[in-house]
């Protein structure tokens, strides 16, 4: 490997992030074996039917509320020991959709109420905080809008309070349009993962095991003693989960009783679901892990485990760092095959590591069915890669301490594949991330091209595996918004300013797909005139080493030549005080002579006059040997100079300058679309605003 400080310290920040990946990697393969030890059934007694709150947290959701409510309505409990509580944040339809819907159901008797806050202070968490100040029942069940609990939810889950120190029995999510799209596929393979792996394993020891925010009944006493519901953080449910345990109260997971919930259909929606849990992660790791570290009576497994799980979302930054990193240690020929004489082994321990091991997994998660769902594995793994920008994002937002808003996932009703949502209110459009997942994409292609020209063609699978799903997630974030106002009975046609904000909107899709698409064939190009020819330089010095015919070798110094005169052309010249030219370097801030490529050239030069001179001489001659060494020992050390300048081909200033413009350039169309979604909200929001009194 090249000695530059530089190449160096790039190669540390890749194994270093390759190390760290690899342990929680294998931390799930020792979840999954956790997972699968068995234990006996999870013993169960007679309560009958104590009381029991239900808290229905919604804020705008229009086109799934009243099919919760009236699911909570129809479960086999009896009516006097059943209290529903209708927390609605809402400023839309919604509002007046609910009302409705609980007087209805006041008629027939049922305890239900429609609660008003008049403000979204703490959102879900402050809803539910202030619920627990009028809760008096024993047990708190929590159901949020798109899910639909089955009637026997109560009478199946309640009798798991077996013990005393039981502070919460969590269920399984269901997907009801599971096979809507492959987004809502791979979203539902990675739920089962963590249900069916991560949750069951840790309720199976005694392992600190999270809330997942719905589907789960809590001992009002337990929510009570550690401390109540928190607003600090974006996932109130891990954090109380996490004080409760540290309190000494057990969570419990019951696969078997599943409650069905719909998945984000649309990918800005997915994303913001996914950035919220990112986030809050690494907020509750900040908030918690000192506490859970010094707390004598949590076992050391736990303390590692909670800080796994807190922390995990840091391995999101490190795939990128990898990603980033590995073009540029294969540009420099650093050997990074795990066993160096077989490159094929590099790959196949790639294979085994990820989606080798998962078959394993989803054989013992799935039995019989495990092959159908096997399918949907290359899927996910796009999935997950495509969204590593997205969660990377939310880790350096949490890490930095930036203030977000507490931003739900929209829903819409969705069951078959025949039910759409584009037309419907709360769409999302794609965000300022969809730029960092375009920019990642064209790097990637970039990066297969270098693997290719760098003879390591192996890693050509792993790079583009990545720049498919960069490109696959902003491909979607892009076609799947919808700028146009949210639709609703008060729908008045649009006036001349929003038709004219659409046309605009529409304008600025085509400009940022034009400029992406000029944006790679500038790189391409700019890899073909400053980059490839230094690839095949390095080809051609390799040859001359590997030669003992003058003539050979003079074809490659001449093809060195050539190439030499396409590159230098890009390199900023150096003169002396009088004018003269000194250096071509591409090294633009401390430079050293080791990367002039007019030296370099100069010897080119002096082994073309060498190779000349001993064409006509015996190979018997003293002198012919003599050259021959001479011209080997330039060719090795013009070969390392050659690798150490080919690294700051990528960085000089023309290409930051051009970087910087093709960047700023999609900025300004995302502010241009920021500015005009703002005119479109505040025309959607007058024709409501009688709405908000209820």
């Amino acid at each position: 490997m090249s000695a530059n400080p530089f190449t160096q310290l790039i190669f540390d920040l890749f194994i270093l992030s390759a190390i760290i990946i690899s342990a929680y990697t294998v931390n799930f393969y020792y979840l999954a074996f956790l997972s699968r030890r068995r234990k006996g059934v999870i013993p169960t007694v007679d309560l009958g039917t104590p009381s029991v709150t239900i808290q229905l947290p919604i804020y705008n959701e229009k086109y799934v509320a009243k099919r919760l409510v009236d699911a909570v309505c129809n479960l086999d409990y009896p009516k006097d020991q059943l209290n529903i509580m209708v927390l609605d944040d809402s400023d839309d339809d919604t509002v007046q959709l609910l009302e409705n819907v609980v007087n209805d159901y006041k008629k027939q008797g049922f305890t239900i109420e429609h609660i008003r806050r008049g403000t979204r202070k703490g959102y879900k968490a402050g809803a539910l905080k202030y619920a627990m100040e009028i809760t008096t029942s024993e047990y708190v069940a929590i159901f949020d809008a798109d899910f639909i609990p089955p009637t026997s939810f109560l009478k199946q889950a309640i009798p798991h309070f077996s013990k005393p120190n039981i502070g919460l029995i969590q269920c399984r999510w269901g997907h009801l349009n599971e096979n809507y799209s492959t987004i809502t596929q791979v979203q539902a393979l990675s739920l089962d993962f963590h249900f069916l792996i991560e949750q069951k394993a840790k309720s199976n020891s005694h392992l600190f095991m999270n809330f997942n925010g719905t589907a789960g009944i809590w001992r009002r006493d337990c929510i009570e003693d550690a401390g109540g519901w928190h607003t600090a953080t974006l996932v109130e449910d891990l954090d109380l989960s996490y004080r409760a345990q540290m309190k000494g109260w057990k969570c419990v997971f019951l696969p078997d009783i599943v409650v069905d919930a719909e998945l984000p259909a649309q990918m800005n929606g997915a994303k913001r679901q996914q950035y919220r849990w990112a986030k809050g992660s690494i907020q509750c790791a900040t908030k918690l892990l000192f506490d859970i570290v010094v707390k004598r009576k949590v076992a050391i497994e736990a303390k590692i485990q909670a800080f796994i799980q807190l922390t995990r979302h840091i391995v999101f930054p490190l795939i990128l760092i990898q990603f980033l990193t590995l073009p540029i240690l294969l540009a420099g020929q650093v050997n990074l095959y795990v066993v160096s004489f077989l490159p094929v082994i590099t790959l196949a321990t790639y294979l085994a590591m990820g989606p080798g091991a998962y078959i394993l997994i989803m054989q013992s998660m799935y039995g019989k069915s495990w092959k159908s769902k096997m399918k949907i594995m290359p899927a996910l793994l796009i999935y997950n890669a495509g969204m590593s920008v997205n969660n990377t994002v939310a880790v350096f937002d949490a890490v930095l301490g930036k203030k977000n808003e507490f931003l739900r996932t929209p829903k819409y009703g969705l069951i078959s594949k025949d039910d759409d949502w584009k037309d419907k209110a709360y769409n999302l459009p794609f965000t300022q991330t969809t730029l960092l997942e375009i920019f990642f994409g064209v790097y990637g292609i970039m990066g297969i091209f270098i693997a290719i020209f760098s003879n390591n063609p192996i890693f050509v699978p792993i790079i583009a595996l990545q720049t498919i799903g960069f490109f696959f997630i902003a491909y979607l974030s892009i076609s799947h918004t919808q700028f146009r106002r949210n639709k609703s009975k008060n729908d008045v046609p649009l006036t001349k300013k929003e038709k004219t904000a659409n046309n605009i909107y529409k304008l600025a899709m085509v400009g940022i797909l034009a400029i992406i698409v000029f944006g790679g064939y500038m790189a391409i190009s700019g890899y073909n005139t400053d980059i490839y020819p230094l690839d095949r330089i390095r080809g051609n010095l390799d040859g001359i080493v590997s030669s003992s015919d003058p003539n050979v070798i003079r074809e490659h110094l001449v093809a060195i030549q050539t190439d030499l005169d396409i590159v230098m052309v890009n390199i900023p010249d150096t003169v002396d005080a009088n004018g003269k030219l000194i250096a071509k370097n591409p090294v633009w801030i401390f430079s050293t002579e080791s990367t002039n490529f007019l030296r370099i050239q100069n010897n080119i030069d002096t082994m073309i006059t060498s190779v000349n001179e001993i064409a006509s001489i015996s190979k018997d001659n003293p002198a012919y040997h003599t050259a021959m060494l001479d011209i080997n020992d330039r060719s090795i050390s013009l070969k390392i100079n050659i690798m150490d300048a080919t690294q700051y081909m990528y960085i000089s200033p023309a290409n930051m300058v051009l970087s910087v413009v093709w960047v700023a350039a999609i900025i300004g169309i995302f502010a241009v679309l920021k500015r005009k979604r703002v005119q479109l909200k505040k025309s959607d929001l007058s024709p409501n605003i009688a709405l908000e009194t209820v």
